[in-house]
């Protein structure tokens, strides 16, 4: 008879982590930094350093920049500032642009007219082309 089990862990699919990663992001949520605690831990002057457990050790706290939405909980994605706008050229950032990039206007993603051409509108084209094949 067995009477020991054996289990493994396994890692989830690559694509359901990625989904999860993606989901994260989507509701990603932009936040404030409030070092009012830091401050006054830094005012403090002891003579003795004292140990600050881990999770302790960066006492600033998150909130939100608009005042109407909910605190980050711990597991949420947050950004300080936001991302320069793709749209437009920038090389001091190195940002190309989009003008000039060829779309896709039947494509939903980032390769779609409606989001490359960034409300400038776009204009189709149809080609034929003739290969020899064999």
């Amino acid at each position: 008879s067995c009477t020991v089990k054996t289990c493994w862990m396994r890692l989830p699919s690559f694509r359901s982590v990625g989904d999860a990663l993606k989901d994260r992001f989507d509701g990603a949520s932009r936040v404030t930094v409030s070092n009012t605690d830091l401050e006054a831990s830094a005012q403090r002057n002891d003579a003795t350093p004292h140990r600050v457990p881990r999770r302790d050790r960066y006492r600033f706290q998150l909130r939100p920049h608009n005042p109407d939405h909910k605190s980050p909980g711990v597991k949420d994605l947050v950004y300080l500032e936001s991302s320069p706008g793709f749209c437009e050229k920038n090389p001091r950032l190195g940002i190309p642009g989009t003008h000039g990039r060829t779309c896709n206007d039947t494509s939903i993603g980032v390769d779609g007219c409606d989001l490359m051409c960034c409300g400038r509108g776009y204009k189709t084209e149809t080609m034929f082309v003739v290969e020899r094949c064999n």
